[in-house]
């Protein structure tokens, strides 16, 4: 048992890294609900979106069940990911209720398309602040994250199961029109979130094969300053020639996504005939990831 996971850190809590990303966070999600989605009633996924649909149908205050709704994932969260981790949520979580109860926003349109676009960025954005502090601003993740334990689904899975169930709720109350706008709602959140949670310069691996390998790693290594790996494979089996085959080195570097298409276009100058496959990665760290630009 990890003792230290059920220690609550509170230099972590109060790092002002932390408290500033939060607070960042919780301004953006209090202006995509209150500029864009609350007053033209678009339904966001998760807890967000549960409490806006029995805000509407049982006219509770929203803040409150924003609040009360999100306790109970606060206990999943607590055992899976530890008191630190709960006590920053339900201060995310706090601070999204008063925020929402005593902050006065305007409307900002009445546009559908612009308020499903802008409020699921908005919406996004905030949540990938909060995330980046080491909060959560949606207890749906957790219960998402618990599940996959359970039943072996990924989270994204699970939590789109959960929003369909929401949608389909909204659509019988609001109407389709509006349900359908809450999806695309939903999902440039979603797109957002993951922009600002893992970073614009997101890790991606990047794997060559070619005849001009020694070029090519010198290429990455001397000009673009990256590590690399070799993989020793061989070529061909081929449908015309399957008996024929060769040993080859396969590349292998972590690049972002800003960097990818420039190694990309000089690997193509070098070799037209290269192959280059990418494989999406979540986290990396160690070797030679970003060099510090030199002063």
């Amino acid at each position: 048992m990890n003792v230290n996971k059920y220690a609550i850190d509170w230099k972590e809590i109060l790092n002002f890294k932390n408290i500033a990303l939060n607070i960042i966070g919780v301004a953006f999600i209090t202006l995509a609900l209150k500029g864009f989605m609350l007053p033209n009633k678009f339904l966001d996924g998760g807890v967000i979106g549960i409490s806006m649909l029995l805000h509407e149908i049982l006219h509770l205050p929203f803040g409150a069940l924003v609040l009360v709704l999100n306790i109970p994932f606060l206990f999943i969260g607590k055992k899976i990911l530890g008191n630190t981790f709960a006590v920053q949520s339900l201060i995310t979580f706090i601070l999204i209720a008063l925020s929402i109860n005593f902050v006065h926003i305007d409307a900002v349109t009445s546009d559908k398309l612009l308020i499903a676009l802008f409020g699921g960025c908005l919406i996004g954005i905030g949540m990938g602040f909060c995330i980046r502090s080491g909060s959560t601003a949606d207890g749906i993740e957790i219960l998402a994250l618990l599940t996959t334990r359970k039943i072996g689904l990924n989270v994204s899975e699970v939590i789109f199961g959960i929003n369909s169930l929401l949608f389909l709720a909204a659509a019988w109350y609001f109407g389709i029109s509006t349900a359908l706008y809450s999806i695309v709602t939903y999902f440039s959140a979603v797109k957002s979130l993951d922009y600002i949670s893992q970073g614009i310069e997101q890790y991606i691996s990047l794997h060559i094969i070619s005849a001009k390998s020694n070029e090519i790693k010198d290429l990455i290594v001397i000009k673009f300053r990256k590590g690399i790996t070799i993989i020793k494979g061989e070529r061909g089996y081929l449908p015309d020639s399957f008996d024929e085959k060769w040993d080859c080195d396969i590349i292998v570097t972590i690049v972002t996504r800003l960097e990818l298409l420039r190694i990309k276009e000089e690997i193509s100058q070098l070799d037209p005939h290269a192959f280059m496959y990418i494989q999406y990665i979540k986290d990396a760290s160690g070797g030679i990831l970003r060099l510090k630009a030199k002063h």
